[in-house]
């Protein structure tokens, strides 16, 4: 690799607030805020918004979604139109 082209890949912690869950790995991310880690080192701290703790696929929780509104609603757009013949 050409050096000075590359940025920099260091040790940062991820942050999902929502599920209380963080993790350390390395990244090129860069963050103003900073984290003490469990190991007494100070690393960047990236916020996010979903993680494995709180993403779906990962968690088996599945978001209901209100499909019977959606019905009615088909049924009321079309039982104004009536039957149609051809």
């Amino acid at each position: 690799m050409k050096p000075g082209i590359h940025p920099e890949y260091r040790p940062v912690v991820y942050r999902d607030k929502d599920a209380d869950f963080t993790f350390l790995t390395r990244s090129t991310a860069t963050s103003d805020q900073t984290i003490e880690w469990t190991d007494g080192n100070t690393y960047p701290v990236i916020d996010v918004q979903i993680s494995s703790a709180s993403h779906p696929f990962w968690t088996g929780k599945q978001r209901l979604l209100d499909t019977a509104g959606r019905v009615e609603k088909f049924r009321q757009k079309y039982a104004r139109r009536g039957p149609q013949s051809k």
